[in-house]
């Protein structure tokens, strides 16, 4: 783990109250004509008593949305005190009723999936369609999680004679959420619904840049039923983000976001007791082998190099061409430049801006590194003004070809419309590149031979591997299960490790003795398992 003297010189580095904070400076005086979101405390939606307020812009037209508070500490620990005085109570309720509660949020969800979508396109940016995709994806883990009587059952065994031994899941207590500003509805999604169902509170931080739709999220919660204090919402940035790795009622947090704040919240939730889960970035690679049904391939290729503007953690943002697969390249090229970039609001959009101006710029940056360090740029889609929509944080697909592992463009995770290529002569050339990487997310390989497919899975090191599916996001019947550098903590979310993780094993040994009607003697000699 980190010193605390190297812990203190990361929170004090600019990139981490980048990473951590907004992309635009907290106004100290806000326009009462600007809309402020509210914090959901004990359930209430209460207005924030900070003079701290940060901007949020829709990212297409820069037109300030509302103004998000930075929670004050007293703010702060009213939610995490009305957590844990909730649980007190929530855990003794009935799996059955906890399981009705979860049927009656999903659906609302479902009946209220345009206006969740709405929300995210206003301050996110992807298109409606995408968002419409961000608030089903969770709605999947929260269908999932309503089968949670099943999910909590336990072992039992009769180890000895009259002796059984049985376990129980229980709740942890207070638990924590920190989300990104890319899935807006799907993360929250992951997190709160399956820690509810099990018994535990949430205190849920979501991203200071699109905190709409978790709004939305809270307030059909408390249409569902839930209880006052289960679920509580705040908002904030590297303040926000040290109490909950530090107040004593939290016991556990998941994280889904940058590197740098990943490992932050890692080390210091870790150093104050809490079990931590924190997936970090990714650098997902695409192997295309010669043999590819070359439509599908370039079709599904495009679509998760460029869909959401790139901004997905499972964007399959790098691609090697094995053998005479590059040739493949100047059909990739114009079925790119097809792609239409506009606000996610019209309705033949493809994709829409990135998060801010910043992210626009670190985008444009690390295309023109690769420019610098020796790679072909074969489409450029810097520079692209939109019509209606000229102040957006567009950029337009972008393509690097002859791209080299040791090129910044490659080693950093891009987050933006923009696809490395890499040539390889063989599969096991190909293997070695990803394998060398330092994130394990997730990959994927175009090919119709078996043989290369179990060839590829099997010596792959990447948590998440597709065959012929480029973005191989499990259901949740499944978990999510990136690996090395893309995660820490050893337990991932939702399906079966997320109720690992926000459950804690308790085993019973208990003897209930057939002769005990009769029994007179005491037994004094060491107990023996018969």
């Amino acid at each position: 783990m980190l010193s605390y003297a190297a812990m203190r010189r990361v929170t004090a580095s600019p990139a981490f109250k980048r990473a951590l904070s907004t992309s635009r400076p907290a106004l100290q005086a806000a326009q009462a004509s600007i809309p402020r979101t509210k914090l959901f405390i004990n359930g209430e939606f209460i207005d924030s008593k900070t003079n701290k307020w940060i901007e949020l812009r829709n990212p297409a037209t820069q037109e300030i949305v509302t103004l998000v508070p930075e929670a004050t500490p007293e703010e702060l620990k009213y939610a995490a005190d009305s957590a844990a005085e909730a649980f007190k109570t929530w855990k003794k309720t009935s799996i059955l009723h906890r399981q009705r509660k979860m049927l009656d949020l999903q659906l609302l969800i479902r009946d209220n999936m345009d206006r969740i979508a709405h929300s995210i396109t206003l301050e996110q940016g992807k298109t409606l369609a995408d968002a419409r995709g961000d608030v089903l994806r969770g709605l999947q883990v929260v269908e999932s999680a309503c089968a949670i009587p099943h999910m909590l059952l336990g072992d039992n065994l009769e180890v000895a004679t009259d002796m059984d031994t049985y376990t129980i899941r229980e709740p942890l207590g207070v638990v924590a959420g920190i989300t990104p500003f890319n899935f807006p509805a799907m993360i929250p999604l992951w997190m709160f619904p399956l820690a509810n169902v099990i018994g535990n509170t949430c205190v849920l931080k979501p991203s200071e840049k699109d905190p709409g739709a978790t709004m939305i999220l809270a307030e059909l919660a408390q249409k569902a039923g839930i209880p006052a204090g289960v679920l509580n919402i705040v908002h904030g940035a590297k303040d926000t983000v040290n109490f909950i790795c530090d107040n004593e009622h939290i016991k556990a947090i998941s994280f889904v976001g940058s590197d740098q704040a990943g490992h932050y919240i890692h080390e210091r939730g870790s150093r104050n007791g809490k079990r931590v889960q924190a997936n970090l970035g990714a650098k997902n690679h695409g192997i295309i082998m010669p043999d590819a049904n070359k439509n599908h391939t370039l079709n599904q290729l495009t679509g998760a190099a460029f869909g959401a503007a790139g901004q997905r953690c499972m964007a399959l943002s790098t691609v090697v061409f094995v053998g005479k697969a590059k040739e493949w390249l100047p059909e990739l090229v114009e079925r790119a430049q097809k792609l239409k970039v506009s606000s996610g609001f019209e309705a033949d959009a493809d994709l829409g801006p990135l998060i801010s101006p910043e992210s626009l710029k670190r985008v444009e940056r690390l295309i023109d590194s690769g420019v610098k360090e020796g790679a072909d740029l074969v489409l450029d889609g810097r520079g692209l003004k939109v019509q209606k929509y000229e102040k957006g944080n567009f950029i337009g697909p972008s393509i690097l070809t002859n791209v080299t592992t040791d090129m910044e463009c490659y080693r950093e995770e891009i987050f933006g419309p923009v696809l490395v290529c890499l040539n390889a002569d063989t599969l096991d050339e190909a293997i070695e590149i990803i394998n060398k990487n330092q994130y394990g997310n997730g990959t994927a390989i175009f090919t119709q031979s078996g043989a290369t497919a179990r060839k590829f899975a099997n010596e792959v090191d990447a948590g998440q591997v597709g065959i012929n599916v480029p973005i191989p996001v499990p259901l949740p019947m499944f978990s999510f299960t990136g690996s090395r550098g893309s995660i820490r903590g050893d337990v991932n979310f939702y399906g079966k490790s997320g109720i690992n993780f926000y459950t804690s094993t308790k085993t019973v040994t208990a003897l209930w003795r057939h002769e005990d009607a009769d029994a007179h003697v005491s037994a004094v000699n060491m107990p023996t398992m018969k």
